[in-house]
């Protein structure tokens, strides 16, 4: 991120009134002249005379741990101790306006790095400049330290506090210098949570845990079918229940129900419980996902969409030795987050309040400005913790449910989702299916790679036109080929397209998007190529990634160099070239993995399995994680993140999977959708590669090679192929 010295702006006019520095990002016009009175930030922090420093944290907190690793960035160049610097949420509005609070695509700490280090070196600046000018000494001979500023012949200190209104009239710094890499305190290292005690204690406020003076509580009675409506209802036995207040129909919703209003939650759902409603099916009542599987694989047949074309990939084909062809499946999943869905709204006739754990803030506050009508300065947008976010969290339905049911009924009202409604009627990841073909010459050597995927464009924010689809570069990048798009190896020829299917299940961004299905069938369909060829997978890989150099699609640069070197460290630190002991009742296997997100870094996994011999239980023993993500600002959380990711991706290769029959989602609990359990849970090593390339974001990143690396070392132990998840021993047998 570039910020300009208009980036930052002395927004404190009276001694005493404290030091304000604000930066904004590209985008957000701001005059260079313009009165303190008038700037809009799109973060910033404050330093008040009482030595209270303030950061305003525009990304929402769903676990990730931005609470720890922004205020990091700014006390690295602050110098203070980030324990010193009080946090704000940012919530949408005119002091935000033009701001993305947006939380997505990993790239809370990756999107903030420069500007947050900026602020802190500019405060810092202008600190030192207030103290020169205080004491009548130059410049250079003073120095910040831990939330002072000394003068390092006589050893005189001020702390910041003291220093605000002087530094508030300090004329900002064009260029503030930033710390060189060698002397940060803070930027690598382990910093433990900020809020993690009060998580612990309970004390964390989840969207679930807002109280509002006079609130009801509500649960809804959802259409259990695809695309059905409420037909009809009858409230009076639910309205009989004691402390049911109100029965309201919603319409705002994925789906149309009907709403319990109450003086606590228990009376809400025995009120649903006691609701009469009968439902129109609508058009979908005989979807089923088997059968979208099939259609998937009939859609073979069509041309699709040419993403992506490398030499002449039919004609290797036919000169080809030995050609190969596979075929993989990838269910529906959920995305299943400790916290359901909620909100808490408080719609009046001329303002709108809401407390939401959610991803995007400013959608919600615009969508309510847009919908009632009322002016931004109306309309206020609480963002609280998110107990999980995955992507469900970047489309507010729930908030625009609770909205109307408030307006409806006249009072602050909690919409709560039950495990069930969160299960059944959210956004869910696509199925897919890919056929693969490959041409390899007598040798072993591959010719040729052939990837047709087939799936459905994400809804959640509305499918894409047939004249963006003509886009071919944007539809790849922003559409559902993630992981077929970009794949990293040079093969001499090389033929992908993308197949859209229409699907009437609501479809959304999921933790790692869409690639973790592509990379599935790529991943493990190399080491198909590898064992056809006699080789082994790993080295297969360096050796399509040679000779290290940059791949260039669009506008995504891939630095295969830097994936052979995750590569070789798996390797080494795996001891790959050493077979694994045997065991007495057990098979054993290892599998490999790699990939990039979007060039931006680079994840190689070495998974360990063992199969008991009668193929009656599969168990992940290890995963190993190298990872190369450019700088790493918070080591632990970085590790974090990696071991929640693969725990993710186990859960979705081991267990994960919606069924749909009759028009209806099957799973409505962590019972028949399960997750991995503390008991299966592998040893989960991390090495980070040091590196001084800008930080990425690794949120969703160690998902994907997770599951072909599974199932590749499943295929190391047993032989058997799985090219359908998830991984099971009644599958295996099968």
């Amino acid at each position: 991120m570039r910020v300009s010295r208009r980036a930052f702006l002395n927004a404190g006019a009276a001694a005493g009134a404290g030091l304000i520095v604000g930066f904004r990002m590209p985008g957000v016009a701001q005059a260079a002249d313009a009165p303190p009175a008038a700037f809009r930030p799109n973060a910033y922090i404050e330093i008040a005379p009482d030595d209270t420093i303030t950061l305003w944290v525009t990304r929402s907190e769903m676990g990730q741990g931005v609470r720890t690793t922004l205020p990091v960035l700014l006390a690295e160049e602050l110098e203070v101790d980030p324990g010193r610097v009080r946090l704000e949420q940012a919530m949408p509005g005119a002091r935000f306006k033009g701001i993305r609070l947006r939380t997505s695509g990993s790239g809370s700490s990756s999107g903030t790095f420069r500007a947050l280090r900026l602020a802190g070196a500019t405060a810092r600046e202008m600190l030192i400049a207030a103290a020169a000018q205080v004491w009548q000494v130059d410049r250079s001979s003073c120095r910040a330290a831990l939330g002072s500023v000394i003068h390092t012949p006589s050893g005189r200190t001020l702390g910041y506090g003291r220093l605000a209104g002087a530094a508030a009239r300090q004329t900002p710094p064009s260029d503030p210098p930033l710390k060189d890499a060698r002397n940060f305190r803070l930027i690598g290292t382990r910093v433990k949570r900020t809020d993690g005690p009060a998580i612990v204690r309970g004390g964390a406020v989840y969207g679930i845990d807002v109280r509002v003076p006079g609130m009801l509580v509500a649960v809804m009675e959802r259409c259990p079918y695809l695309g059905g409506k409420v037909a009809g209802f009858d409230a009076s036995k639910a309205l009989a229940i004691p402390g049911v207040r109100h029965v309201v129909p919603i319409k705002s919703g994925i789906s149309t129900g009907v709403a319990v209003a109450a003086d606590n939650t228990w009376a809400a759902l025995k009120g649903r419980e006691s609701l009469g409603v009968t439902w129109d099916p609508g058009p979908n009542r005989d979807f089923d996902s088997e059968r979208f599987i099939r259609t998937m694989e009939e859609a073979f047949s069509k041309d699709g969409y040419p993403i992506r074309r490398d030499g002449d990939a039919e004609g290797a084909m036919g000169a080809a030795a030995t050609t190969l062809e596979a075929v993989y499946e990838y269910p529906f999943q959920a995305h299943a987050p400790l916290e359901t869905m909620n909100c808490t709204a408080d719609m009046r006739k001329e303002s709108c309040e809401v407390w939401a754990p959610t991803q995007t803030p400013e959608t919600a506050f615009n969508d309510i400005i847009k919908t009632y009508g009322l002016p931004p300065e109306a309309v206020k947008v609480h963002t609280t913790l998110l107990g999980g976010g995955f992507g469900r969290r970047l489309f507010v339905d729930y908030v625009h449910e609770a909205v109307e049911l408030s307006k409806a009924i006249g009072k602050p009202v909690q919409l709560l989702w039950t495990r069930p409604d969160d299960m059944r009627h959210g956004f869910f990841h696509p199925a897919s299916v890919d056929r693969l073909r490959a041409g390899l010459s007598a040798d072993g050597t591959a010719l040729a790679w052939l990837h047709k995927a087939v799936g459905s464009d994400l809804s959640m924010f509305g499918l894409p036109s047939e004249e963006e689809k003509k886009d071919l570069q944007r539809y790849a990048k922003n559409g559902s080929p993630w992981g077929a798009y970009d794949n990293p190896y040079g093969f001499p020829a090389m033929k992908v397209d993308y197949v859209p299917v229409d699907c009437p299940v609501p479809t959304g961004a999921w933790r790692a998007v869409e690639y973790p299905s592509r990379v599935f069938a790529r991943e493990s369909f190399i080491d198909e190529i590898a064992r056809a060829g006699g080789k082994d997978p790993l080295r297969l890989r360096i050796e399509l990634l040679q000779p290290g150099d940059i791949l260039t699609l669009g506008d995504q640069r891939i630095d295969r160099g830097r994936m052979i070197k995750v590569l070789e460290i798996a390797r080494d630190k795996t001891g790959w070239v050493t077979p694994l002991s045997p065991a007495k009742d057990r098979l054993r296997g290892r599998g490999v993995a790699v990939n990039s997100y979007f060039g931006e870094s680079y994840v190689a996994e070495v998974a360990e399995v063992s199969v008991a011999r009668d193929l009656s239980d599969l168990r992940v023993d290890r995963v190993a994680c190298v990872v190369d993500c450019g700088v790493a600002i918070n080591l632990a959380g970085l590790e974090g993140q990696i071991e929640s990711g693969i725990t993710w991706g186990l859960s979705a290769a081991l267990h994960g999977k919606i069924d749909f029959r009759d028009g209806r989602a099957r799973q409505e609990s962590y019972t028949d959708f399960e997750v991995m359990r503390m008991d299966e849970s592998p040893a989960i090593e991390t090495h980070v590669v040091p590196s001084q390339a800008p930080p990425s974001g690794f949120g969703e990143h160690s998902v994907r090679p997770v599951a072909p690396a599974v199932a590749n070392a499943v295929f190391a132990a047993t032989g058997r192929r799985v090219r359908r998840l998830p991984i099971t021993p009644a599958r295996l047998r099968a």
